[in-house]
């Protein structure tokens, strides 16, 4: 930690950010609690996640040189691994982080 960085900056800016995502969290449910929920806000809670994979996928495969067998035979392996994960758990997290160990394993130990 850079010495001009004081310890009550750090709680300060910490307590921000907690306080920041706690209330964006919570915001839906104290604003519609006695309400139906719209149905704009229904179709962003059905696309949202489904989009949100999408540009996942599209960030991890952009940067990839496709000439390269070893950089893009991992990639396709723990892409294709977080599908299988998925369709067999139908767990996001467990894909996710199954693809990530599986994609760790083949570029530190075989794909070298």
């Amino acid at each position: 930690m850079p010495a001009n960085i004081s310890t009550k900056y750090l709680i300060i800016g910490s307590a921000v950010i907690i306080l920041t995502s706690a209330t964006l969290r919570f915001l839906p449910f104290l604003l519609f609690r006695n309400r139906d929920i719209p149905r704009w806000v229904e179709r962003i809670g059905k696309w949202l996640p489904p989009a949100m994979m999408a540009l996942l996928v599209v960030y991890c495969y952009r940067d990839i040189d496709y000439t390269n067998l070893n950089e893009v035979l991992p990639a396709i392996i723990a892409g294709l691994s977080v599908v299988g994960l998925h369709l067999w758990k139908r767990q996001a997290l467990l894909s996710i982080f199954g693809g990530t160990l599986i994609y760790m394993v083949l570029i530190q130990l075989i794909f070298i």
